[in-house]
């Protein structure tokens, strides 16, 4: 593996002519939900399922609650849950359960579950069990399919890891993000290494199949030793996954004290800790899926899905849960702060079986919409693009409708063509939260600009 070349500012903040941020925007579903509008009228789920595939259906649930918000997060998530919140919670996902299942066909079928959040192992074990019964409620048998759920250190005990192990989960994801408790405290993320040890612990005890540790490059004070030993003190658990993410600082979260503009030191700095994070996991047996996904090479292999719970046909319950149909992707309202999330989970618990009927907020996936998201998610991943994938759902070349973006990504160096794919380069995959933007339609990119951040 070689070097990332970036070229470097004359001066300390001055970008340098023609410099492209590596770190624009992390594309993990597009559009993002900054881009959804309510709408009017809310169309019956009835409606919107009624013509869809349900033969392989995706599973989210999303429980929005944590114990602490770290600094750098601005994920729909509220800090604790008083007065019996997680109970009124979980009674809303189950009259939200019950009107999509009269929505789905009596023939629908669950190829894949996930739980998010938040953090939902801030459930107790007994609500854990609860939340399973939701999902098998639904129809999903979740000792038949891949299940993946997030936890955290300080939530991953026994009695709660023995209820998911039990209730067929197949794979833990661990947000530990640093070894280093000084850099864990820089994140703020209050945690001590020796707890998050304790964790990793349990959890193999748990025998869970796969295990995926969450690490961030790019914490204040981190260095390339101390970035090593984060890397270290987490491959000695011998992880099934590593995901790798650069520290964005987000508008409305705890560490947004940067400048909104381009600071190519601190994405020099950055860059280099995943040159150096990725070519550490390779020499270390692991093979790179895609910029920030890295699976040990001898890992079980849970199926052609996983758990890319981003496709057409997936269901979300939980009120920062997406929706998709071929059609629309719908959820609940969005927000970042405290205040305006807390309003948004009163709304949702309040709501009604009738309520749930019908689709909040979302937005139309046009032809353009499906052409532009199926390139972005299949380029992203290091394997890349089967041509003839896209021209059996599109029936042209993808050059046809994005010949100026591919000619743009091959000429900086970041796109080739290899063997009937299009593949990004090892550059190419550095720059993936430079490349997925460009991709946004001008429709897109016009209504997350005129988003109000609350």
């Amino acid at each position: 593996m070689t070097a990332i070349d970036l070229p470097l500012p004359m001066s300390p903040g001055v970008a340098p002519m023609g410099y492209v941020p590596p770190y624009q925007n992390y594309v993990y579903a597009y559009p993002h939900k900054t881009a959804y509008r309510p709408l009017h009228p809310r169309p019956a789920l009835t409606d919107l399922w009624a013509g869809e595939p349900q033969d392989a259906l995706s599973l989210y649930l999303h429980v929005p609650f944590c114990e602490v918000r770290c600094g750098f997060c601005n994920l729909f998530t509220r800090v604790g849950a008083p007065g019996e919140l997680t109970t009124r919670y979980l009674d809303a996902l189950e009259r939200q359960a019950e009107a999509v299942r009269e929505a789905l066909a009596p023939s629908a079928r669950f190829a894949t579950a996930a739980f998010g959040g938040g953090t939902p192992t801030y459930l107790t074990a007994a609500e854990l069990n609860r939340l399973c019964d939701i999902a098998e409620g639904l129809g999903a048998d979740l000792r038949a399919v891949p299940l993946s759920v997030e936890a955290s250190p300080a939530t991953a005990t026994a009695d709660r890891l023995a209820v998911l192990a039990e209730r067929g989960v197949t794979r833990l994801s661990l947000g530990v993000q640093s070894f280093d408790d000084t850099e864990a405290r820089a994140a703020v993320r209050p945690q001590r290494r020796a707890d998050v040890e304790a964790a990793l612990q349990r959890i193999r005890d748990a025998a869970i199949e796969v295990l995926n540790i969450d690490l961030i490059y790019g914490i204040d004070g981190q260095t390339p030793e101390s970035w090593a030993a984060s890397l270290d003190a987490a491959l000695a658990w011998r992880p099934e996954e590593l995901y790798l993410y650069p520290l964005y600082v987000r508008p409305l979260t705890g560490l947004a004290r940067r400048g909104a503009g381009p600071d190519p030191e601190w994405d020099a700095h950055r860059l280099d800790l995943y040159r150096r994070g990725r070519d550490h996991l390779l020499a270390s047996g692991y093979i790179q899926e895609s910029m920030r996904m890295f699976r040990r090479a001898d890992a079980p292999d849970l199926g052609p899905n996983d758990y890319a719970c981003q496709t057409d046909g997936m269901i979300g319950l939980g009120c920062g849960a997406r929706s998709y149909t071929r059609e629309l992707h719908y959820s609940f309202d969005y927000a970042v702060g405290a205040h305006e999330v807390r309003a948004i989970i009163d709304d949702y618990v309040a709501g009604t079986t009738s309520d749930f009927r019908r689709a909040v907020v979302g937005h139309t996936m046009t032809e353009d919409e499906a052409r532009r998201r199926h390139l972005l998610q299949s380029v992203l991943q290091a394997t890349g693009m089967p041509l003839a994938d896209y021209r059996s759902r599109f029936g042209a070349d993808p050059r046809e409708h994005f010949g100026v973006e591919l000619d743009r990504w091959t000429e900086r160096g970041w796109l080739l063509s290899d063997g009937g794919r299009l593949r990004l380069t090892e550059l190419g995959l550095a720059y993936s939260d430079a490349l997925g933007p460009e991709l946004f339609s001008p429709q897109v990119r016009d209504a997350m600009a005129e988003y109000e951040g609350r």
